[in-house]
């Protein structure tokens, strides 16, 4: 489970991208519970973490026709987190302004370098170099997705809660245990065990 835009990870170094958020954007806070995009308005901000961190929930039954059920209807789920250090965005849906498809929302008190799609669209025409590094990040994301359907399908519910643990380990004073056990898809009652099994050592 890693992270999704992190300034240097797996080989991947978005100084540059980094560099121009910090040279182009603008300097923000975002309050605690504040939004940086809504699910279902079209997305338009990329942002660098400077202090902080972010979570993005997204709510059941999005785009179901007429007389379909689900039973993930109206209940939010919280799908990705970003933290300092690393890139906050709705991607790649932002370049095009495109519907946000999750809701991105300051967990604390977070200071970001923003840019909108447009300053990012035309970062990216700048050169045969910036328009691979957009190239190598639509790949890195594609590899990011697909490792965390992986977790979703093959990790337990405790190495999935490891490898969260891991990633960020004081996430559980930013975020109520439910939101974490839909992270980890699993309910609140499952991630109250593990936490226990971890406690006493069973």
């Amino acid at each position: 489970m890693e992270q999704k835009f992190n300034s240097k990870t797996n080989g991947l170094d978005l100084q540059q991208l980094r560099e121009f958020c910090e040279r182009e954007g603008e300097d923000l806070l975002y309050g605690k519970g504040k939004q940086m995009e809504r699910q279902g308005e079209p997305a338009r901000w990329f942002a660098y973490v400077v202090e902080g961190c972010f979570k993005y929930d997204t709510r059941g039954g999005e785009g179901l026709r007429v007389g379909e059920r689900s039973a993930g209807v109206d209940k939010e789920h919280t799908t990705w987190f970003s933290f300092q250090g690393e890139f906050v965005a709705d991607y790649p849906r932002l370049l095009y302004g495109h519907p946000a498809k999750s809701t991105i929302e300051a967990m604390v008190p977070s200071r970001v370098l923003r840019v909108s799609g447009e300053q990012l669209m035309r970062f990216f025409g700048q050169s045969i170099e910036t328009m691979e590094l957009r190239a190598i990040i639509g790949e890195h994301v594609l590899c990011q997705f697909h490792e965390r359907y992986l977790d979703l399908h093959c990790a337990t519910p405790r190495e999935r809660y490891d490898l969260l643990m891991q990633r960020c380990p004081g996430i559980v004073e930013h975020l109520p245990l439910y939101a974490i056990a839909s992270f980890l898809n699993i309910t609140p009652q499952m991630l109250s065990k593990i936490r226990k099994e971890i406690t006493f050592n069973t």
